[in-house]
């Protein structure tokens, strides 16, 4: 089993965080040097945190150094503000996460800085939300993300249902700028921004991966569901647009296609557990014949296709009295 509301949320994140690099223009193997601007450290926060932090230390090279950098490059924000070593009886799960005091004084910053100062003073190329606050991105804040040192920032504002966005897309448009990227957690309407150009905003839906996950998981016949697996479940959704749709601003594919990001996911799921050994086989394929379909992609895609159910029904005939 896993936790959808910590591990689905955060898987989402990591693919519209990895998807935001690519509408930037860069390499997806560029994400370690984002930085990034996290308003809430609940456990959906925290949960994405913890896996940014983890995709990014896996991209380069998963060793103890590629963690202390990872951790660098998040500046986490909750209601008392910034979140440094002085703040007393600090969550446990936020300690990992919190700016050593000097470091924070040498970028004007200091424990309990609000958001417009973090945001101010770091430039980020991404601001976050999982507060639950509605309005979080005030004017202020989104006024302040004008001066990050990207091109083109993401503002994703995650919270959900939609009176508890962070803020609008007409918002972020309007006040940031035509050059974002946008995601919510909760569904809006793409903003139209003039001579015919689309403000898009990506819904980050937690079921692109939910599905998958757990399929990926039953034809493989892991045990667990590992970080790894996770990650790789993330890293294909990222890769499922096109360069030509993320460059406009498409960090996550339409929902009507689902069956196939869930086909896709869900093989990505079953090569990364026999990638890490924790494949076992399902019903009559076992691991050793899964690992020789997991050297073809097409086959490892057409071994999903077809255990996939599909809700296909006869046509019913009523007969009249």
């Amino acid at each position: 089993m896993f936790n959808d509301d910590v591990q689905g949320t955060a898987g989402v994140a990591i693919a519209g965080l990895l998807g935001a690099v690519r509408a930037q223009g860069r390499p997806m193997i560029d994400f370690p040097k984002q930085k990034i601007v996290v308003a809430g450290a609940g456990s959906a926060g925290i949960g994405v945190v913890n896996a940014a932090r983890k995709t990014m230390a896996r991209m380069l090279g998963n060793t103890e150094h590629a963690f202390d950098s990872a951790k660098s490059q998040f500046w986490v924000v909750d209601a008392n503000g910034l979140i440094t070593d002085e703040r007393e009886n600090i969550d446990p799960d936020a300690l990992p996460f919190a700016r050593n005091t000097n470091e924070a004084g040498r970028q004007g910053l200091r424990e309990g800085s609000s958001l417009v100062e973090v945001v101010r003073q770091v430039r980020p190329d991404v601001l976050f939300g999982l507060s639950g606050v509605g309005g979080l991105f005030s004017k202020e804040v989104l006024e302040a993300l004008k001066g990050s040192t990207s091109a083109k920032p993401a503002i994703f504002a995650m919270s959900n249902p939609t009176k508890n966005a962070e803020c609008t897309p007409e918002e972020a448009f309007s006040i940031v700028g035509d050059n974002i990227i946008f995601a919510s957690g909760s569904p809006f309407r793409d903003v139209d921004l003039g001579n015919r150009q689309i403000g898009h905003s990506n819904q980050g839906n937690n079921m692109y991966l939910f599905p998958g996950i757990g399929l990926g998981t039953l034809l493989s016949g892991s045990r667990i569901i590992s970080d790894g697996m996770l990650q790789a479940a993330a890293e294909r959704l990222a890769a499922y647009m096109t360069e030509d749709e993320v460059l406009k601003g498409m960090i996550f594919p339409p929902i009507s296609k689902i069956r196939d990001i869930t086909k896709e996911v869900a093989a990505a799921v079953v090569k990364e557990a026999i990638e890490e050994d924790l494949a076992e086989g399902y019903r009559d394929i076992d691991a050793r014949e899964l690992q020789k379909i997991c050297q073809n992609e097409e086959e490892v895609l057409e071994y999903v296709e077809n255990s996939m159910w599909s809700p296909e029904y006869p046509t019913l005939v009523y007969k009249r009295d």
